[in-house]
């Protein structure tokens, strides 16, 4: 006798609320139906759903790294140059710290309209995603960077010849950068440690209780939304917070090194940046090809 697929509804109770504002992703497979509360970027992942701050973004990033892969060429042609002077080397790294101000710049604008999406990217890998820090790269990271590249002397040798105050200064800069680093974390804390606070819960048990289509229904609708709206205002500071820490760590290390040395680190920096998207693109095309074999699509 055919049984009726078993339907399994996934929905946390703490925050049940979040029902009034994306609607259940519905999934079957093997017998299984599952209506799932996902989160938007989830669902974008399956439906190719997207706002029109993440359309906007993806594709300013699309045609901001092709440039970055520009500069990257410059880079390592100055660097390898042997009669490149410092004026050579000093406009390159101004061509490169420009274009790297510019990718905040529109993160801002954009994020003031919709920050979630920076929080849940579509516009990188999932290999990407994993190793994000608050919405991009980990400041700390830089300065394991340095280090890796002194010992192999890529792209370029000058990073092997810092001088002894050269690298007291940059100790002392990853120590500043690390208390500010934890400083952004515990803002972080805070808004997520919000999400259960007096008011949310309270909001929470009231969506529980509206009916659909009626005048609480639009109250509670109302009440979530100002509530959204504040918990967007505190991630919107946390991102800048954490994105300024990241521009202080990449100026305060160029401030430290000579010319030559600026252009051997941003090489690095760029080219580590690149090859990992590249890494993470490739590996999510061969997970969604698998997945469309499996699936027999």
């Amino acid at each position: 006798m055919h049984k009726p697929p078993l339907t399994v509804a996934l929905t946390p109770s703490s925050i049940c609320f979040f029902d009034h504002l994306l609607p259940p992703f519905h999934h079957f497979y093997k017998g299984f139906t599952f209506y799932v509360y996902k989160p938007r970027c989830i669902i974008n992942q399956f439906t190719n759903m997207k706002s029109q701050v993440e359309e906007r973004f993806t594709e300013f990033f699309e045609k901001w790294v092709c440039q970055l892969e520009e500069y990257l060429h410059q880079l390592i042609k100055v660097s390898k140059e042997t009669d490149s002077n410092e004026a050579d080397q000093q406009a390159v790294v101004s061509k490169v710290t420009t274009h790297l101000k510019e990718y905040y710049t529109v993160k801002w604008a954009l994020a003031h309209e919709d920050v979630l999406v920076f929080y849940c990217p579509g516009w990188i890998s999932t290999l990407e995603n994993a190793y994000s820090w608050l919405t991009g790269w980990k400041p700390s990271m830089i300065f394991k960077l340095v280090d890796s590249m002194r010992k192999a002397g890529i792209p370029g040798a000058s990073l092997s010849e810092l001088s002894e105050q050269q690298v007291k200064k940059i100790e002392e800069l990853r120590v500043k950068i690390r208390f500010e680093e934890e400083k952004v974390e515990r803002d972080m804390e805070r808004q997520q440690v919000s999400m259960a606070d007096r008011r949310m819960v309270e909001l929470s048990r009231l969506a529980s209780r509206a009916t659909n289509g009626g005048d609480t229904t639009v109250q509670v609708d109302g009440l979530v939304e100002v509530a959204l709206k504040g918990l967007k205002i505190g991630l919107e500071k946390v991102m800048k917070g954490a994105d300024c820490v990241r521009l202080k760590t990449l100026k305060g290390v160029l401030d430290i090194l000579n010319s030559k040395q600026c252009v051997d680190f941003l090489a690095g920096t760029c080219l580590l940046h690149i090859r990992l998207q590249l890494c993470g693109k490739n590996r999510d095309a061969n997970c969604a090809l698998e997945l469309k074999t499996s699936l027999g699509v």
